[in-house]
């Protein structure tokens, strides 16, 4: 198999052969047909979260076919098209996971971060925390849904009924929960980089209310909003926007840090809470609605071998929706 791999944080990736991967008990070897790249794989890259497994194969919305699979796995899955998400496996016996929180596994291992990922010809999953992905035409299309689609799923769950919606940073996550909350009936007001009239044009063609920079002021105040830029200034930033009650929501799994700020923003019953990770319940949850809302993904290909110019193109934002790697 050919393979992106990472074998120090702060380096490029880099394209090696390698023997196909072993399957254990109830894992499945697929054949990856197409990996979004993630706004956390740039982190894991990076270096901003701690403790990689190294060398690592980054990438973890991951889209292919099953071609075997291990013990105690029905081999009729065989032929499959599966999605693999960032959640690998949990432990399945600590408090968070025997309370239905698996996505705060004290145990867990994350696909492209503590084990092997999809920037790759073929990757290994536990058969448990894979999707079958029966009615996926186009797995280019579908690759953004494994996680920039289901974070942005449970991130826009945590705003409840909120009418009047923010978010702020116009990636792959923004502009899939657009069209979800237009076809529920919410307004959205999209917060792009300063001088991005590209983003903000690309969010009013979404169905966006109003699109600006971050540095703009809104007319009116929010319901909520949500923070998908790993921006830490954005909270109190957000948090001026927001109506006395409502609820700023973290959707990153890394973010700079949160300057100070006045009480007096978080005061009147405001709200600020994170979203951690992802569980197969959110799968299961999403998927159907995505369908009925009829999310198009807007995606730029790059073949295996140009993880790195995705990667550079995703940290400068010089596209629009998210970067797919085919192999």
């Amino acid at each position: 198999m050919k393979a992106m791999v990472l074998e120090k944080p702060g380096t490029s990736l880099v394209l090696k052969t390698l023997a196909d991967p072993c399957l254990g008990p109830g894992e499945i070897r697929i054949r990856v047909e197409a990996c979004a790249v993630c706004r956390t794989d740039l982190h894991v890259v990076d270096g901003d979260l701690d403790h990689p497994k190294l060398p690592l194969i980054p990438g973890h919305e991951i889209v292919g076919v099953v071609e075997t699979v291990g013990e105690n796995v029905d081999r009729t899955l065989v032929g499959s098209r599966v999605g693999v998400p960032w959640l690998g496996l949990t432990c399945g016996h600590c408090s968070y996971c025997r309370a239905g929180q698996e996505n705060l596994c004290d145990k867990p291992l994350f696909t492209g971060f503590t084990r092997d990922g999809g920037f790759a010809t073929h990757v290994v999953a536990d058969q448990r925390f894979s999707f079958k992905l029966e009615y996926a035409d186009d797995p280019v299309a579908v690759a953004p849904l494994l996680c920039a689609g289901l974070i942005g799923w449970r991130s826009l769950k945590k705003t409840g009924n909120a009418k009047r919606l923010g978010l702020f940073g116009f990636g792959a996550a923004a502009h899939i929960i657009t069209q979800i909350a237009t076809w529920q009936g919410r307004e959205i007001y999209a917060f792009t980089r300063p001088g991005d009239v590209s983003a903000q044009r690309f969010a009013i063609s979404l169905g966006a209310n109003w699109a600006g920079g971050s540095d703009e002021t809104l007319e009116g105040v929010l319901d909520a909003a949500i923070i998908f830029a790993p921006a830490g200034e954005l909270v109190p930033t957000a948090l001026r926007a927001v109506r006395k009650g409502g609820r700023v929501v973290c959707g990153g799994i890394h973010m700079s840090d949160i300057p100070q700020m006045s009480y007096s923003l978080l005061w009147g019953e405001r709200e600020v809470v994170s979203v951690a990770n992802l569980t197969r319940a959110d799968a299961f949850e999403f998927f159907p609605v995505a369908a009925r809302a009829r999310v198009k993904t807007h995606t730029v290909v790059y073949p295996l071998e140009r993880a790195n110019q995705a990667l550079e193109d995703l940290r400068h934002g010089r596209m629009n929706g998210a970067a797919v790697l085919v192999p």
